[in-house]
């Protein structure tokens, strides 16, 4: 049975819909947050410019947000290196994402340091530094553990954080929670994946357009 010209676009909405419906239905590989920590929000300056930047600054963005410091010797660089690789992986499409390193040790992490250790990684790193009020309130929204111990007497400068990276949509919704990246064995395909379905959600690259383009 062959179908009147005017039923295929009915027929072609009523399918793409059913297969953004499963799509949505898919687990996501990275632990899911969807919402239940606030949305992104902070003021900092860029280090990368020397901007002063706010969460506004990366609406429309799927931004990935990470603490450290830049003497850290494995967790931090490993960190960024791997969400590097998935930069890589996602080709074209990693100029929608930005990878957001904030510094907890903004004493010694100058903006001039903090520049260079971020500019070893991917273009989609931007460094962040605050200051101590601002730092702990981000930590404290993200239920980030973090502590700078000075030198003292035998004791050597210690810094500690938590090594859990945060996922939040084009909106600055949280969505995700990444626990593998300073592993030796990350989920990368897995994250992107995920981070390609979060772009993939509304903007130019979107269900509806294709839809459009499938139409027209």
């Amino acid at each position: 049975m062959r179908l009147h010209p005017l039923a295929r676009p009915l027929v072609l909405i009523l399918t793409l819909l059913a297969l953004a419906g499963c799509r949505q239905d898919l687990p996501w590989h990275e632990t899911t947050l969807d919402g239940a920590l606030p949305p992104l929000s902070f003021q900092m300056t860029r280090v990368n410019d020397g901007k002063a930047v706010s969460a506004k600054d990366y609406l429309g963005k799927v931004v990935i947000l990470a603490f450290g410091y830049t003497n850290c010797p494995d967790i931090c660089p490993t960190t960024l290196a791997n969400l590097s690789t998935a930069m890589d992986d996602l080709g074209a499409a990693a100029k929608d994402v930005r990878v957001l390193f904030v510094t907890v040790d903004p004493t010694r992490d100058t903006q001039d340091s903090l520049r260079q250790f971020v500019g070893y990684f991917a273009p989609q790193v931007d460094g962040l530094r605050g200051d101590e009020t601002a730092l702990s309130a981000l930590a404290k929204r993200y239920r980030l553990l973090y502590s700078v111990t000075p030198a003292k007497g035998d004791k050597p400068y210690e810094v500690s954080h938590g090594a859990a990276v945060y996922v939040f949509d084009k909106t600055g919704k949280s969505r995700l929670l990444v626990t593998s990246l300073f592993t030796a064995a990350p989920d990368l395909k897995g994250l992107e994946a995920d981070l390609r379905r979060l772009l993939d959600e509304g903007g130019s690259g979107g269900f509806w357009s294709r839809f459009r383009h499938l139409l027209g």
